[in-house]
Order: structure tokens, then sequence, then C-alpha cells
């Protein structure tokens, strides 16, 4: 699946998509360059599922957890980017998370690639020529 993403004026819609494509997968791996708009595209889809919180990039603590007022779960949002070796991940109970059931979103994954689920939706999102955005969705159930 490809969602395309002309201006940040979309990102509603764009994340309204990949909300309703979910399905029953929970975790979700974005992948994509330094300022591709990762922890922008995942903050909007929390908009979308109910999370009044503040969402930030989870850089520094790693894991932030929010809850969806939508459908009261929790979401979890990591970001693996400051990670130097596996031992931090398995330290923090990295299991406990991606196998609750709850909603995983996973920012810098190649980081733990050998440790994420098999179920694991992989969501690139690569920077176009015009300065858009396209989100590509592989993996699904």
């Amino acid at each position: 699946m490809n969602i395309k993403i002309q201006s940040l004026e979309q990102i509603q819609d764009a994340a309204r998509q990949f909300v309703e494509a979910m399905g029953d997968n929970t975790v979700f791996a974005f992948y994509g360059k330094m300022g591709a708009g990762k922890t922008t595209f995942i903050k909007a889809i929390c908009e979308i599922l109910g999370v009044d919180d503040v969402i930030t990039s989870p850089t520094f603590a790693i894991v932030n957890e929010y809850r969806s007022d939508l459908a009261g779960e929790l979401v979890y949002h990591f970001d693996f980017y400051r990670i130097k070796k596996l031992e931090e991940v398995y330290d923090m109970g990295y299991e406990d998370y991606f196998y609750s059931g709850a909603l995983c979103f996973i920012e810098w994954p190649e980081l733990i690639e050998e440790l994420l689920p098999g179920n694991t939706v992989k969501v690139s999102i690569v920077e176009t020529d015009n300065g858009g955005r396209e989100v590509t969705l592989e993996g699904m159930e």
C-alpha cells in the first residue's frame, strides 16, 4: 500500500488512511532518513487514534507511552536512534512491549531489526522530488 503526502496540510488525511489500513497489525517499524517525517507522521497517526497527550519523539527516553482515548488502548512510540548495543533493548524489556498486543510505532528499527516480531509491518517514508512524502506499507496481514 502507498500513501502520498503532497504537503503538511494533507498529513491528517494520510494518517487516517494509514489507521484504516492497519487492520489487526500492532507493530509498525518506520524506516526513513533523518528528517523524512517519521515522528511527524506518527504524531498524526496518534492524533487520529484519539491520543490527547503531547506527542513527541522519545529520542532520549527511548519509549513514550500514550493512551488512545478513542479505543482506550495503549500506544507505544519508540525511537532507537541512540541505542548503542542490543543489551540496552533487552534491559528495557522490549518483549513486554512488542508482544503486548498494544500498538507499537518504532523509529530507527534497523538498529534492532533482529528483535522485531515476524509480523512487523515495514513502513517506509521517502521524500519525493517536490518535497512531499511517499509512505509505503509492507507486510500487512
